[in-house]
């Protein structure tokens, strides 16, 4: 079973004719298109049996709609929002989605362990449903570092110990911390999306996790449409070239295929 854990629905749904296409620079080298439609995620999608779909409540129901045996659907959440908590209920049962993905304390601009952060994820526990969470950094100039470190996912963690947690991009660059986390806490995990575009980072990472016995967390991630699912197997795959001709430590092909082809949705609780 292979399940991409990480993906994000373009805003368009059918293909746009445009003059001049937009662009965001997210990988380096890589301009990514920000005229993608509905259509292009699920081409890209063709290769993973399972696809965990992130954006707006509405337009992400839709689309799980249509496709209802491939793509389970969550759905983004600013607690800010004096309804939040209002939203994550009715997104579970008015809407049928899955889990809460991908909030970004750094991004909307609020301390991860706010009172208003605490009430959705209360109400995510109750649910059962779990949270995938952008921990780590990120490229724009007023995102606060302070509410990016993966270590405030452990107060999350102890507060609602019935919580499952997913730390996308292992936290990077603070990896190591994500990963002594993830084995300290039962319920969080961590998914290896966009992050293979960064090999030496990447390579140590897994080196890493593999010396505190933790490969057995990692979920697989594409990020879409920052690069594809295959594109990522594949690269992935890559991950000892660094080592080749040298005695530098190497991860075991089972590991890799491990993180594959794990059922995420399982781990997570998600039927």
């Amino acid at each position: 079973m292979i399940v991409d854990m990480h993906t994000h629905l373009p805003r368009h749904r059918k293909a746009v004719k445009v003059d001049k296409p937009t662009y965001y620079m997210v990988r380096p080298g890589h301009p990514v298109s920000e005229d993608l439609c509905w259509d292009d995620h699920y081409q890209a999608m063709k290769c993973v049996d399972k696809a965990i779909v992130c954006g707006n409540a509405p337009d992400v129901a839709d689309y799980v709609k249509m496709h209802p045996d491939r793509f389970i659907g969550f759905f983004t959440v600013d607690p800010r929002e004096e309804d939040a908590v209002t939203k994550v209920r009715r997104g579970v049962e008015e809407l049928g989605l899955k889990g809460i993905g991908e909030m970004g304390p750094t991004y909307d601009g609020y301390h991860p362990f706010s009172e208003k952060a605490c009430a959705v994820y209360s109400e995510a526990q109750s649910l059962g449903i779990p949270i995938l969470f952008h921990f780590g950094t990120q490229p724009t100039r007023w995102g606060p570092l302070e509410y990016a470190h993966p270590r405030l996912a452990e107060k999350i963690a102890l507060a609602f110990p019935q919580l499952k947690i997913v730390i996308a991009h292992m936290g990077h660059p603070w990896m190591s911390d994500t990963i002594v986390l993830i084995r300290k806490q039962p319920n969080v995990y961590s998914d290896v999306s966009a992050l293979f575009y960064r090999p030496w980072q990447f390579y140590n990472a897994l080196v890493e996790c593999k010396e505190y016995d933790q490969m057995h967390k990692l979920l697989f991630g594409s990020d879409f449409s920052v690069t594809t699912p295959q594109e990522s197997m594949d690269q992935i795959r890559k991950v000892n070239d660094l080592a080749e001709g040298t005695k530098l430590p190497r991860i075991p092909e089972e590991d890799i295929e491990g993180i594959i082809n794990r059922n995420a949705l399982e781990l997570l609780g998600i039927e």
